[in-house]
C-alpha cells in the first residue's frame, strides 16, 4: 500500500466520529447496552485521535510553507529577484497564518 492510498486525516470526519462515538456512548448508558458504550467510546476516541493528527499535518505543512517561503524571500532579496522576493514573502505569511490557525 502506498502513501497514496492511505487516507488522509480530516477534521470533519473527525469530528462526526467523535460525536457520533459520543451519542452511541450516551444511548449505550441509558439504555444499558454495554456494547454500544463500548463501541461509543472506540469511535469517540478514534475521532479524537484523528483530529490531534489532522492538526499536526497541517501545522508541519504550514512549517514548510513558512521556512520555503523564507528562503525564496531571502533569495529573491539576495539576487535582485523581486518576483521571487514577493512570491517568497507571501508563502512565509501563508505559512504564519496557518500555524496561528492551528496553535
Amino acid at each position: 500500500m502506498s502513501n497514496d492510498d492511505v487516507p488522509q486525516p480530516s477534521k470533519s470526519n473527525a469530528n462526526w466520529n467523535s460525536t457520533v462515538g459520543g451519542i452511541k456512548e450516551t444511548v449505550g448508558n441509558v439504555t444499558g447496552i454495554t456494547s454500544l458504550v463500548q463501541a461509543g467510546e472506540e469511535q469517540r476516541t478514534s475521532g479524537e485521535a484523528e483530529y490531534k493528527l489532522a492538526q499536526t499535518q497541517e501545522y508541519a505543512e504550514a512549517t514548510a510553507d513558512r521556512i520555503g517561503g523564507k528562503f525564496d524571500r531571502v533569495i529573491g532579496a539576495v539576487t535582485g529577484d523581486k518576483e521571487r522576493e514577493a512570491s517568497g514573502l507571501a508563502q512565509e505569511t501563508k505559512g504564519k497564518a496557518q500555524q496561528a490557525a492551528n496553535s
